[in-house]
C-alpha cells in the first residue's frame, strides 16, 4: 500500500503529520519507490544517507521544532529501522533514532529538552543534553523503549548503549524492565 503524497505529508504541520511523513520514508525504504526516492537509484529494503536526511528534515521542520518527539514518530522510526535490511548511511539513522528516543523519553518524564534542531543534529553530542540517570526517566517510558527494541533484526548499538546507561545494572531491578536480556544489554 502506497502512502499518499499530499503537500501536508511532504511538509509536516504537526507531530502527527510528521509521523505520517516518516511512514512515506518507510514505504520508500521497503519498496525502493515513492516520493522520497525519486531521481536516485534506491534498492528495496535499503536505507541510505538520503533516507536518513529525509527523516532528519521531517523531524526538524519548523512546525515541530519546539515540540518533544512523539511516540508515533518514534514508532515510525523503529518501523523504518526494521524495514531496512541493508544500510549505507554511515550510522546517521541510528544516531538520529537514538537521539529521538532520548528526546521523547526525557520529555515524557517531565525533563526539559532542547529544540529538535539542536537535539537531533548530527553535530550535537547526545551526552550534551540527554538524561544520564534512570532515576530521572519514567519507568513506563523505559519499558516501552525496551519493548520497541526487543527482537529487532537490526541492533542499534547507539540506542542500546543509551538505554544501558540510563538503566544501569543497579538502577532498576531487572523485573521492572522486561526483555533487557533480549536486547543484549546485560
Amino acid at each position: 500500500m502506497s502512502a499518499p503524497t499530499t503537500e501536508i505529508s511532504l511538509q509536516p504541520s504537526c507531530r502527527k503529520t510528521a509521523a505520517d511523513a516518516l511512514t512515506i520514508v518507510r514505504d520508500g525504504v521497503i519498496t525502493g519507490e515513492g516520493p522520497t526516492t525519486k531521481g536516485r537509484i534506491h534498492f528495496s529494503r535499503a536505507l541510505d544517507a538520503d533516507d536518513a536526511a529525509w527523516c532528519a528534515r521531517i523531524l526538524t521542520v519548523s512546525a515541530v521544532e519546539h515540540e518533544p518527539v512523539s511516540r508515533a514518530e518514534i514508532e515510525a522510526l523503529f518501523e523504518i529501522s526494521d524495514a531496512a535490511a541493508e544500510r549505507t548511511d554511515d550510522g546517521r539513522f541510528d544516531d538520529l533514532l537514538a537521539k529521538a528516543v532520548a528526546h521523547h523519553a526525557a520529555s515524557e518524564s517531565g525533563l526539559p529538552v532542547p529544540p529538535r534542531t539542536v537535539a537531533l543534529s548530527s553535530d550535537t553530542p547526545i551526552e550534551s543534553w540527554a538524561p544520564v540517570k534512570a532515576a530521572n526517566i519514567d519507568t513506563k517510558v523505559l519499558e516501552w523503549i525496551a519493548s520497541q527494541m526487543r527482537g529487532k533484526r537490526h541492533s542499534n548499538h547507539r540506542l542500546a548503549a543509551l538505554v544501558a546507561t540510563l538503566v544501569g545494572a543497579a538502577a532498576l531491578p531487572l523485573a521492572q524492565l522486561p526483555g533487557m536480556l533480549d536486547m543484549g544489554l546485560l
